[in-house]
């Protein structure tokens, strides 16, 4: 099943965001069954995390967007939802599992979202969905939201996967996604180019532009990786911080006051 997804590169099956998503849990699925009891409890790449933190909150959040898909499928809640502080509790909860049962955790909850995705009606794939900090998008950007998941934590999770291994399709939709926010917002960046896939993005009028490979810049981006790999030119300045990640979609679809 292909869904239709806005702003996601067109191309063959292997592009399918669904089958992005399968492929990408599978990934680290099997790297979080490579690891013994002790390596779940050393720390990842996240100041404060274990890796054994990183697949309980990868497991929380697919566990999350199957709730969304529920309620976008049927029209109504599929049970109540879990608020921060409940997530935060089960998260320091299941952290502190063995491998094994962190494995078996991720596995079912990414099984889950899997079959939920795959019993989506075409026509509820646009339903809006609140995301928990209040942010409005249709049902199909649970896609992209659990992607972006299993690839950034996938490389926090300290085990080999870097930048590089992240796939085209999605590098090249985050950066569209990222950059368009940080446009909207002033960031003060002239232009971005990512080199190795042949894609140019102005931002702003004035300040320093970047370029370097497509992955580079965008662990840059979010967070994981140093500007150093990449190249800077005009004003020498330092490159400005890049805001927490990931940022809300934009152009967005609606916000509510308070969360659901």
């Amino acid at each position: 099943m292909r869904v239709q997804v806005s702003g996601f590169p067109a191309g063959d099956s292997d592009d399918d965001p669904l089958g992005l998503v399968v492929r990408s849990g599978d990934r680290l699925a099997g790297a979080a069954a490579a690891l013994s009891d002790a390596q779940v409890r050393a720390p990842s790449g996240l100041p404060g995390w274990t890796r054994g933190h990183v697949l309980a909150h990868v497991a929380h959040s697919a566990d999350a967007y199957v709730w969304m898909l529920g309620l976008a499928r049927t029209g109504r809640a599929p049970g109540p939802r879990a608020d921060k502080a409940t997530l935060a509790a089960a998260l320091q909860r299941d952290a502190s599992l063995s491998a094994g049962r962190l494995t078996a955790l991720l596995r079912e909850s990414l099984d889950r979202f899997t079959a939920q995705a795959l019993a989506m009606p075409a026509p509820a794939w646009g339903t809006p969905v609140a995301a928990l900090a209040g942010w409005r998008h249709p049902a199909w950007y649970l896609l992209l939201r659990c992607l972006r998941e299993l690839e950034t934590h996938h490389f926090d999770l300290a085990v080999g996967h870097g930048t590089e291994k992240w796939p085209e399709a999605y590098v090249c939709w985050a950066l569209d996604d990222t950059l368009g926010t940080l446009r909207t917002q002033g960031f003060p960046l002239a232009s971005v180019e990512a080199v190795d896939l042949g894609r140019h993005w102005p931002l702003a009028q004035a300040g320093p532009s970047v370029a370097g490979a497509g992955h580079l810049v965008l662990g840059w981006l979010s967070g994981r990786l140093p500007a150093d790999a990449l190249n800077t030119y005009g004003p020498a300045r330092p490159l400005p911080t890049p805001p927490a990640w990931p940022q809300p979609p934009l152009p967005g679809w609606g916000r509510i006051d308070s969360e659901t």
